[in-house]
């Protein structure tokens, strides 16, 4: 129940509405095989759970899993709390954690059992929930039950999850629970499903369904209401050009369809897969044919993606040195929000590597009890201890990907709290942490990521070179001079002969990243090694490649360089990564706890290579002789002109914008952009349609010119029109230019936040000239 007022009501009805609630839960877990699941009928069933949110906020919420067996509702004694804020979905998870395995269980429950305790995890900036239940087996029904859900949703596929949403909305329309639809409850679904109608449009649709002439749905009447509205033209058209006069596809023309519209080179036995794989009759699949139904589900999948389905395993040389690859990297990594006053926090780190992030930053300072801790210097963001980022990174380091993580260190420590923070990592990280050469002799180029698989790096200052015999003073002094810095409150916390004290212990673990100053190009070519890096901040680097970014490229080719955002982003805001991308900068490190363009374009080009975090660059970017300058790309072996035509056709179920008032419909516009070298960058829009985000249609076509494809991406973003303000995010997908799919493909969008938005898609037309 969605509601804790007093019901007016009479006693049968109420009975009935239960027996209908009841029935429409089994019905809900019939469809995702959970019919008799204990797990799931403690969850329907509801349980009191203590939520935690610090020593003293400790109260009893009651939570239950709704109906639907989608969302999960609780009570709350804020009264200006709205229903939408007391309930949040499976597809709101990133994960549950048992016991204590968060900061708060950490800092406030660990008097309470492990065995009762759990925590929800949520995607984007959600804070998570910690709870208490009252004994251990409730809280196990909990963890197992949502896991269970969160399984069973990550396995749907696209068909599935449209009948899935149609349900739950027909189920919250039938207001009274009779099973039954009324002309008004026909209207407010419609509204619910994002499609604004005028009376005389749903009064048709309405009559047009209800054979019975009793002014109600039902039965057979609903199903008829659902083909209807989920008709979808665009593809009954494509269909109905490669289908026989009964409505159904051979293997002969579903593979002519492949060949001559999707541009995939098949036999006729891959086409009959292609049947034994989508088709929904299981009378046609027997006997190699596709229906209608089959051809759609077979558009929505995987194998219709825009996305290279190839390109989402690791399919790169990892074989190549360390710096012909860009790393997915991340500035501030501790930081959830701005450098000011945010917070900072593990769950930061752990959201940058579960996004494929392989650098991540810690800025450490001397703490309290002989402990360093890791926060923006000089600023009201909170503290986090050291110790426990270790343990952190050590747990998720490699949970997406298995190559290296670098560890970026900005130190701000004592000598004595340098030697903790090396005993720390050798004694947390183990065998993980790279302490010596591949072979133990001192190298003469970086080792591969293949080599690096499972271990982690430490970039900072070193003492002396790996190449020298002697021995080094310990805790002798290194140029502070970081590296590039412009931000002048950071300047201030230096000494002032530039100069700062090193423990020999930390010095020791830095192998393949030693941080030093750039005192310019040929300085770097005439005396430093290739294990030498530099940090420049993004308007160093913009100074450095005003005219030209040959030289910055050319240093690229030998040795690692970091770009990272300016100090005056005291909103963690982020530059656009192309252009260090195109001068071959390996770490352009972004601040992930910031959605937004930049990050939509970083997890795009990172999305390539099987997410692994590692994308080995173009050959003219690893060459050292190279001539290549994205500011003059006029020839050369990058020069490959292409033409992009992509018609933008239609989308499907898209949801209201976060901004957006409950009762409104979005206006939905599409923008397709093209990044890459500045010849190549472009951006064209549709017009918005009115009133709809289920199905709106749009059947526009747009051309790109294309000269430098390796270095290009291309970016779906859809947003909901506003005349007087800036238009509200809906959902977006880039993918890199070599990854895209040509033909009739749809393009599964994501959030502001970089996760999939379950239902939402656009479907478009690709062809490459």
């Amino acid at each position: 129940m969605q509601c804790i007022r007093k019901s007016r009501r009479t006693e049968p009805e109420e009975k009935r509405i239960r027996e209908a609630l009841e029935k429409e839960a089994r019905s809900n877990l019939t469809r995702l095989g959970f019919i008799n699941d204990e797990d799931l009928k403690v969850l329907l069933k509801g349980s009191h759970l203590q939520k935690i949110k610090s020593s003293s906020w400790m109260k009893s919420r009651f939570y239950k899993l709704q109906e639907d067996c989608r969302t999960v509702w609780y009570d709350s004694q804020k009264i200006l709390k709205t229903a939408r804020a007391q309930i949040f979905s499976i597809d709101d998870i990133q994960e549950v954690r048992s016991g204590h395995q968060t900061e708060g269980m950490q800092r406030f429950a660990m008097e309470v059992p492990a065995d009762r305790c759990f925590s929800i995890i949520f995607k984007g900036r959600k804070k998570n929930l910690d709870l208490i239940a009252a004994d251990g087996k409730e809280a196990n029904h909990w963890i197992l039950g949502l896991n269970k859900l969160k399984k069973r949703d990550s396995t749907m596929n696209k068909r599935e999850r449209l009948d899935q949403w149609f349900q739950i909305y027909l189920q919250k329309a039938d207001g009274n629970k009779d099973n039954k639809m009324t002309l008004d409850e026909v209207k407010q679904f419609m509204h619910m499903m994002n499609i604004e109608v005028d009376d005389l449009y749903a009064r048709d649709l309405f009559k047009k369904c209800d054979k019975s002439n009793d002014c109600c749905l039902h039965g057979k009447e609903i199903e008829e209401f659902y083909k209807l509205v989920t008709e979808r033209g665009e593809i009954t058209t494509i269909f109905g050009a490669y289908c026989n006069t009964d409505g159904i596809l051979t293997v002969e023309k579903l593979t002519e369809f492949l060949r001559k519209e999707q541009r995939e080179n098949v036999t006729h036995e891959q086409a009959a897969k292609l049947i034994q794989k989508y088709e929904l009759n299981e009378e046609a699949m027997n006997e190699f044919l596709m229906t209608k139904d089959g051809f759609l589900s077979y558009l929505m999948s995987p194998d219709a993606n825009i996305f290279n389905k190839e390109h989402s395993k690791v399919y790169q040389d990892m074989t190549k040195p360390l710096n012909q690859y860009y790393i997915s990297s991340s500035h501030n990594t501790y930081l959830t929000k701005d450098q000011l006053e945010g917070p900072s926090s593990v769950e930061a780190y752990i959201r940058a590597l579960n996004k494929g992030c392989r650098c991540v930053e810690l800025d450490c300072w001397d703490g309290r009890d002989g402990e360093p801790v890791i926060y923006h210097g000089f600023t009201l963001t909170s503290k986090i201890l050291f110790k426990d980022v270790i343990q952190t990174i050590k747990e998720y380091a490699f949970k997406t990907s298995p190559y290296p993580v670098i560890l970026s260190l900005e130190n701000h420590c004592s000598i004595e709290q340098q030697i903790v923070m090396a005993q720390h990592m050798k004694t947390i990280l183990g065998e993980m942490l790279l302490t010596r050469t591949i072979d133990g002799k001192v190298p003469t180029n970086f080792p591969s990521p293949e080599q690096l698989k499972g271990k982690i790096l430490v970039k900072g200052k070193r003492l002396n070179h790996l190449e020298d015999d002697q021995e080094t003073e310990v805790n002798d002094e290194v140029s502070d001079e970081d590296e590039n810095e412009d931000d002048e409150e950071k300047k201030e916390t230096k000494e002032k002969n530039g100069k700062i004290k090193l423990a020999k212990e930390l010095s020791d673990l830095v192998i393949f990243c030693k941080s030093v100053h750039f005192h310019g190009f040929e300085d770097a070519l005439q005396n430093q090694v290739f294990y030498e890096m530099s940090s420049f901040v993004e308007s160093k680097f913009n100074k450095l490649v005003q005219e030209s970014a040959k030289p910055f490229i050319q240093l690229n080719t030998r040795q690692l360089s970091r770009i990272y955002p300016a100090g005056l982003r005291t909103d963690s805001s982020n530059y656009r990564p192309t252009d260090m991308w195109n001068a071959g900068c390996q770490i352009v490190a972004l601040n992930f706890q910031t959605p937004g363009e930049e990050m939509d374009i970083n997890q795009g080009k990172f999305l390539d290579n099987g997410f692994a975090g590692y994308n080995l660059k173009p050959k003219y970017l690893r060459e050292k002789k190279t001539d290549f300058d994205p500011k003059n790309v006029q020839k050369g072996d990058w020069l490959k002109q292409k033409k992009l035509h992509v018609m933008v056709i239609s989308a499907q179920q898209l949801p209201k914008s976060e901004k957006q008032k409950l009762k409104s419909v979005v206006d939905p516009l599409v923008t397709v952009e093209v990044f890459g070298v500045s010849n190549d960058s472009d951006t064209k829009v549709t017009e918005y349609i009115s009133n709809n985000g289920f199905n709106p249609m749009w059947n526009v076509n747009f051309q790109f010119n294309v000269s430098v494809p390796e270095l290009a991406l291309v970016r779906f973003l859809v947003q909901d029109f506003d005349l007087s303000s800036r238009n509200d995010f809906i959902g977006q997908f880039t993918v890199p230019f070599t990854s895209l799919k040509l033909g009739y493909r749809h393009v599964h969008l994501l959030s502001e936040n970089g996760d999939h938005l379950p239902s939402a898609s656009l479907f478009v037309h690709i062809m490459i000239e």
